[in-house]
């Protein structure tokens, strides 16, 4: 039966469905069980015409560029065949030996396409493979992350990070072509958004997967961090690319180390264009956990102000010059010294940071108000104080300075860093949770 079923399907009797399905169900058959049988031999055989010619993933040479291309043509319409899938993974890593690409574009367009829509499941290495040999399906991918992730509330950084991680664009950015280029995607749209707080808090939640990926990456075929990051100081990188996810004992030290980091950025500032210039806030932008961690710390009192005060004001205000700058740290100084008097307090009123209010509403750079927000609202969630006038509080600030999506990012992160944190505070976590429902409502 198989021999003629073979014979069959290489006939002129193939052009011919009548006579073909009256064989066919004369062999025992049904024509659904045939042309499954056919697509499976079909599968089997070309798989061990490519797999044969290649040793150690270097072509042998006796498959032609031609016939290569042929094959992906031949899978267009079978693409999303289940049984097709093996040949589609050996296709996609296939070395042809010369540098021209020898699979088709439409083959390769369309196996992005259907790997986008979850049509078929591919391994993570012809995923890869499919992205480094088409440049035009890593942007594609890129953005349609990115339009998933706009579409869907942003009230869980859990279900963020699910999402990320499904695209597989973390674990493939261990590679730093691709890095670099979901890099400049990301760049691009963050300018074109005006560098909303969603898309920030995306790229932070993008970095944080692609650094445990990284870290997961066998070391031998590791890549060191200067072949992501090679534009920049690299003893700041270092100290930026630590993980936050660590116990409060280790990430304090770390704090203290990044204090002496302010430096590095004043002298990278004092000698860069305005392009560096953004390079350097894009980097300092993307590991912005570090940020909520130092405002919780400077309220806490646990490292000195003055360094970790400047490095706020660098990312809410980069633009500035030093004479503005100063300025912002003497309206932040000034602010965080009334934050520190009431810290202890276990009974406030909203009377009793009235004074902090009104400095925000009084001050002409938005960039100011997002910077004094970001302490008010850190205090409001880590002082015992606070958090009796929280909910009202939180109304009042964002109804005065416009800053409601900041401060629901703000809540988003830290709920998602204090979970990770293995804390068990319950009375901040159900704070915070009371506090999202209300913002989550508003904006």
């Amino acid at each position: 039966q198989s021999l003629l079923c073979h014979l069959l399907s290489s006939s002129k009797w193939e052009s011919n469905e009548a006579e073909t399905s009256t064989f066919i169900s004369t062999l025992g058959y049904t024509s659904e069980d045939y042309y499954c049988h056919l697509v499976k031999n079909m599968v089997i055989s070309l798989l061990a015409e490519f797999r044969g010619n290649q040793i150690n993933g270097l072509n042998m040479g006796r498959v032609s560029s031609s016939r290569v291309n042929a094959v992906s043509l031949f899978c267009l319409p079978l693409i999303t065949l289940p049984d097709l899938t093996p040949l589609l993974e050996t296709l996609l890593l296939y070395q042809g030996g010369v540098s021209k690409e020898i699979l088709s574009s439409e083959f390769l367009e369309a196996v992005n396409d259907a790997f986008l829509k979850k049509k078929i499941s591919l391994p993570e290495s012809a995923v890869i493979s499919l992205w480094l040999r088409h440049l035009p399906s890593l942007e594609k991918a890129t953005l349609h992350l990115l339009d998933q992730l706009v579409s869907i509330p942003l009230n869980s950084l859990e279900e963020v990070a699910c999402v990320i991680k499904d695209s597989l664009l973390p674990q493939a950015s261990s590679h730093p072509a691709i890095f670099r280029i979901v890099n400049e995607i990301f760049k691009n749209v963050l300018l074109e958004t005006g560098g909303t707080p969603e898309v920030l808090t995306i790229i932070q939640v993008f970095t944080q997967l692609f650094l445990q990926a990284h870290q997961n990456e066998n070391k031998q075929h590791r890549f060191p961090l200067k072949a992501y990051f090679p534009c920049h100081h690299q003893s700041l990188v270092t100290a930026l690319l630590r993980r936050p996810f660590v116990p409060f004992a280790v990430y304090l030290r770390h704090l203290k180390m990044l204090n002496n980091k302010k430096c590095v950025v004043v002298s990278l500032l004092f000698s860069s264009s305005l392009d560096d210039l953004f390079e350097i806030w894009f980097l300092v932008a993307r590991f912005g956990e570090w940020l909520d961690i130092a405002a919780e710390q400077l309220l806490k009192g646990a490292v000195e102000p003055d360094a970790l005060l400047w490095l706020l004001a660098f990312y809410y205000c980069p633009q500035n010059e030093n004479q503005q700058r100063n300025q912002t740290m003497v309206e932040a100084q000034a602010v965080y010294n009334h934050l520190m008097m009431l810290f202890s307090c276990t009974v406030l009123s909203i009377k009793d940071l009235e004074a902090a209010v009104h400095t925000v509403t009084d001050i002409d750079q938005c960039c100011n108000q997002h910077l004094i927000t970001h302490l008010l609202t850190t205090f409001l969630l880590f002082s015992s104080g606070g958090h009796m006038i929280a909910q009202e509080f939180i109304y009042h600030i964002t109804e005065a300075t416009d800053t409601s999506k900041e401060v629901c990012s703000l809540l988003i992160r830290t709920a998602y860093r204090i979970k990770h944190n293995g804390e068990e505070n319950q009375k901040i976590v159900k704070l915070l949770n009371e506090l999202l429902q209300k913002l989550t409502l508003k904006v």
